[in-house]
């Protein structure tokens, strides 16, 4: 498989893509952490990770939720492979860098991997609204089996 690399964190993380087959433009999000295998970044991951950072720090965490919600809402399906990122900025890291400290993964992972899953998404499914969703109901505190639910949905 051929991978291509969009992003190397400041921690040596490698994010990565290759060619998915659901469109013309699909590709499929991986990353690979200084010496270890080669992962896929999933939702469930990303829900866990933003509840161990908002038992910690609620209200950046929600600043961080309202960020992916304008995400979703900002990028655009891609036109190219590899795909670029369209919104990720330098000052976005600097805004969330406090949650580093809370759960399992970096914010400048977490702002990359998930622009570029939400970019996958809206590529294969322009109308989509199923992460929208997710993240609305995470935003407005609903009960924790609904929102592991719409995490884990295939």
């Amino acid at each position: 498989m051929s991978y291509h690399t969009i992003h190397t964190t400041a921690s040596g993380v490698e994010i990565l893509v290759y060619n998915g087959n659901k469109s013309d433009f699909d590709f499929i999000v991986k990353y690979r952490e200084p010496g270890k295998r080669i992962r896929t970044p999933k939702h469930i991951h990303l829900i866990i990770d933003l509840y161990l950072k908002k038992c910690q720090n609620e209200t950046l965490t929600m600043r961080l939720v309202d960020h992916f919600i304008n995400i979703i809402n900002s990028v655009n399906p891609s036109q190219e492979y590899p795909p670029r990122l369209q919104i990720f900025s330098v000052s976005e890291i600097e805004e969330f860098i406090g949650l580093n400290d809370y759960g399992e993964y970096e914010i400048e992972f977490i702002l990359i991997t998930f622009e570029l899953i939400m970019i996958q998404e809206k590529t294969n499914y322009p109308n989509g609204t199923m992460n929208l969703k997710l993240f609305q109901k995470f935003r407005n505190n609903e009960d924790i089996f609904s929102i592991v639910n719409a995490a884990t949905f295939r």
